[in-house]
C-alpha cells in the first residue's frame, strides 16, 4: 500500500518544485491507526525547522504546507502519532527514527521570466577551430608558439609539441566566417542556437585559457566577423551562446604574463600590475591557486571588486560588451567553481542588457540540489542560471539503449523533473556528447576500451561495432529530440564522426565524406521539433517503462507525439489506445491502422517510432 508518493497529485499538489509562497497540499495514507500526523520541514538555508499539522481525512491525514516567500530548498518528513504517545517518521527510505529517515525535495525558486526560445528548440554545438576552415591562416606572431595543420584531415597531436613542449598548440583553422559560411547547413538541420566553445584570444586550441576577454582570437577571425556571424544567425532566427570562462585564465594571459608575451606587466611580473590581486599567490610569483592545480590556468580571485567590474559591473564589461555585439546568451565553464553571487550579478547584467538572453551553466549533477566545496548552490531558485548542461540525461540515455532498463531512465528523469522548476526542466541543454566526453557513436559501438591513450587514439569501430552503435544512436537521437529541453548536437556527431577522449573527440568536421543516413535522421526529427508544439514544450506522460520499452506521450493544445522505443532484443507488443484511422511514423513515414479505437502494434528489437 503507498503511503505517500510525492509525484502522485493524489499526495503531493502541485507536482515538482512551487513558486515561492505557494500553498502545497500534502496528504498521506498510513495502514496504522494514527491518532495525528504532521509534516516536518526543514529549510537548507534558512536553517530554520518547523512542523504542519496534518488534520484526519477519509484514509489518512491531509494538510497544507506554505512554501516560504524566499527561495529555498525545503526537506520534509512524517511525524506520527500513536495512541500510547509514541512517534514514527516516514522518509524516503521508509519508516524508522527521526535521524535516519531521508527527506523529501520540495524546491522553492523565485518565479522570474525565462526566455523560451532555449529549450524549444535545436542547439548546434561547435569547438570553432575544428568546424570549418575556408583558408589555412597564419600563426606567426600570435600568443602560443602555434602550428597550424596543412591538411584539415590530419589527427590532432596527441601529446605536447616536440619542439616547445606546449599542449594543444597544434590548430586546424576553422574560423567565424567557416561557420557563417555553413549556417544553410545548420538551418537544414533546423538549428536555433548556436553554442560556441570559447572564442577569445588564448594559446591553446581549445581557448580554454583565455589570454584576452575583450579580443577574439586572430585565427578566428574578428571582432567585426563576430557581428556577421551574429547579424547572419539572427536573420534565420538562430541564437548565440558564447563560452565564458570566468574562473581562470592562461598564464599566457594579458592578465597573468607569465612569459612575457604582453607589454603590460601581469601580476606574475609585478605586484603593482593592476591585476594582481585578480589571483591568489602563495608565495608570489611562483606559487599561486591554480584550475585543478593546473599551473597554466591561474584560477582567478572572483571576489576581486576589479575583476567583478572587468567581467559583469562595468558599462563596458565583458558580459555587457559581447552581448551588444550580437551574442543571446552566455554558457558558463566550470559553474561550480564560481560564487553564487557572482552568477547571480552576471543574470542581473544580462537582463539589464538584453532581457532575451540566456544563462547556462555547466553542471554534471543534480543541478536543484548540488554541493560543491561543502556549500549548497542556488543555480535552479531563480536569480542565477536559467538552464543547466543536462549530464544526468546523457547519462541516462546512454544506460538504457546500451541495454539498460527503461523504468531506471524514468525514474531519473521524473527525479530531475520533481526537483528542477518547470522552466529549467524544459530549458535545458540536452545532450549525447560534448567537447569534454567520447563521441557518442564510440561509446555505444565499443566492446572494449582500449587500455592506452595511443591505443584509444588509434581506435575505429569495426563494420559490426558501427552497424550496432548506428542502431542504438538512432533510438538515443529520437528520445533527444522528443524530451523536453534542447536536443544537442555536438558538431559532427550527426555526420558519424567517432573517437575517444580529447584530442580525438575535437577532430576536424568531415566535409564530404558525412554519414548521409546520420544527417538525414537528425534533419527529419529537427524538422519535426521545429513543426510540432507539443515536442516543444508539451506535458510528458509515461505510458510504458519496462525492460527495453520506452514509451511516452507529449501533449500541447490538443496536439499528442508518441515516442516508441525498444533497446531490448526481443519484439515487444504494444497496444495505445488512438482515434480511429491511422497512426504515423515521422521517421519513416510508415502508417499503422487502428481498428476499434486501438492501435496494436509489434515493436521490433532495437527499433523505435515517433507517431503522430
Amino acid at each position: 500500500m503507498t503511503v505517500f508518493d510525492s509525484r502522485d497529485p493524489r499526495y503531493k499538489s502541485p507536482f515538482g518544485a512551487v513558486p515561492c509562497g505557494t500553498a502545497v497540499t500534502l496528504t498521506v495514507t498510513p495502514e496504522e491507526d494514527f491518532s495525528a500526523c504532521a509534516a516536518v520541514t526543514f529549510g537548507e538555508f534558512a536553517g530554520c525547522r518547523d512542523e504542519t499539522p496534518l488534520l484526519p481525512c477519509p484514509g489518512g491525514f491531509s494538510g497544507v504546507f506554505t512554501a516560504p516567500d524566499a527561495p529555498e530548498l525545503v526537506w520534509y518528513t512524517f511525524r506520527f502519532t500513536r495512541r500510547d504517545g509514541s512517534s514514527a517518521f516516514l522518509g524516503r527510505n521508509g519508516w524508522g527514527g527521526e535521524a535516519d529517515r531521508q527527506p523529501w525535495q520540495l524546491t522553492v525558486y523565485e518565479n522570474r521570466p525565462t526566455p523560451d526560445w532555449f529549450g524549444r528548440g535545436v542547439t548546434y554545438q561547435i569547438f570553432p577551430d575544428r568546424f570549418c576552415r575556408l583558408t589555412r591562416p597564419d600563426p606567426r606572431g600570435l600568443l602560443g608558439e602555434r602550428t597550424v595543420h596543412d591538411n584539415w584531415d590530419d589527427l590532432p597531436r596527441l601529446g605536447p609539441d616536440p619542439a616547445t613542449g606546449r599542449w594543444n598548440n597544434d590548430f586546424f583553422g576553422g574560423s567565424l566566417r567557416g561557420i557563417r559560411e555553413k549556417l544553410d547547413y545548420l538551418q537544414s538541420l533546423s538549428v536555433t542556437t548556436l553554442y560556441l566553445n570559447p572564442i577569445f584570444y588564448a594559446a591553446s586550441s581549445h581557448r580554454y585559457d583565455t589570454a584576452d576577454y575583450r579580443m577574439v582570437d586572430p585565427l578566428l577571425g574578428t571582432e567585426e566577423d563576430l557581428r556577421d556571424l551574429c547579424a547572419e544567425a539572427q536573420k534565420r532566427g538562430m541564437h548565440v551562446i558564447l563560452d565564458g570562462v570566468f574562473n581562470h585564465t592562461g598564464d599566457d594571459s594579458r592578465y597573468f604574463n607569465r612569459h612575457g608575451f604582453f607589454d603590460t606587466p601581469g601580476a606574475y611580473q609585478s605586484k603593482d600590475s593592476p591585476w594582481y590581486d585578480w589571483f591568489c599567490f602563495r608565495r608570489w610569483p611562483e606559487e599561486y591557486d591554480a584550475w585543478w592545480d593546473i599551473h597554466t590556468l591561474p584560477a582567478v580571485n572572483e571576489n576581486a571588486p576589479s575583476y567583478r567590474d572587468f567581467i559583469i559591473r562595468g558599462e563596458d564589461s565583458v558580459i555587457r560588451r559581447w552581448l551588444r555585439c550580437g551574442a543571446d546568451g552566455w554558457r558558463l565553464d566550470v559553474a561550480d567553481e564560481l560564487p553564487d553571487d557572482f552568477i547571480e550579478e552576471i543574470r542581473a547584467v544580462m537582463e539589464q542588457e538584453k532581457p532575451d538572453s540566456y544563462l547556462l551553466g555547466e553542471v554534471w549533477e543534480d543541478g536543484s540540489n548540488k554541493i560543491a566545496y561543502s556549500r549548497r548552490r542556488r543555480y535552479l531558485l531563480g536569480r542565477e542560471t536559467h538552464g543547466l548542461m543536462n549530464y544526468p540525461l546523457r547519462g541516462a540515455v546512454l544506460d538504457y539503449v546500451r541495454g539498460g532498463d527503461a523504468a531506471a531512465f524514468r525514474d531519473a528523469m521524473e527525479e530531475q523533473r520533481e526537483n528542477y522548476p518547470p522552466a529549467a526542466f524544459y530549458g535545458g541543454l540536452n545532450i549525447l556528447g560534448t567537447h569534454d566526453t567520447p563521441r557518442i557513436l564510440t561509446l555505444l559501438g565499443t566492446d572494449a576500451v582500449p587500455e592506452t591513450k595511443e591505443a584509444r587514439a588509434a581506435c575505429h569501430l569495426s563494420p559490426e561495432g558501427r552497424r550496432r552503435a548506428v542502431r542504438r544512436l538512432t533510438l538515443a537521437v529520437m528520445l533527444l529530440y522528443t524530451f523536453p529541453g534542447s536536443p544537442t548536437i555536438y558538431y559532427g556527431d550527426e555526420a558519424g564522426m567517432e573517437g575517444f577522449e580529447d584530442p580525438m573527440n575535437r577532430r576536424g568536421f568531415p566535409w564530404g565524406h558525412e554519414d548521409q543516413r546520420l544527417t538525414e535522421l537528425y534533419r527529419t526529427l529537427g524538422a519535426l521539433r521545429k513543426e510540432r508544439p507539443s515536442l516543444q514544450c508539451g506535458d510528458l506522460t509515461y505510458l510504458a517503462a519496462e525492460g527495453g520499452l520506452l514509451i511516452y506521450r507529449r501533449s500541447y493544445g490538443g496536439e499528442d507525439t508518441y515516442t516508441l522505443l525498444n533497446t531490448g532484443d526481443t519484439v515487444r507488443q504494444v497496444t495505445l489506445p488512438w482515434p480511429n484511422g491511422f497512426a504515423v511514423d515521422a521517421v519513416t513515414c510508415q502508417r499503422f491502422w487502428v481498428r476499434d479505437g486501438v492501435l496494436r502494434l509489434e515493436l521490433p528489437p532495437c527499433d523505435g517510432l515517433v507517431l503522430l
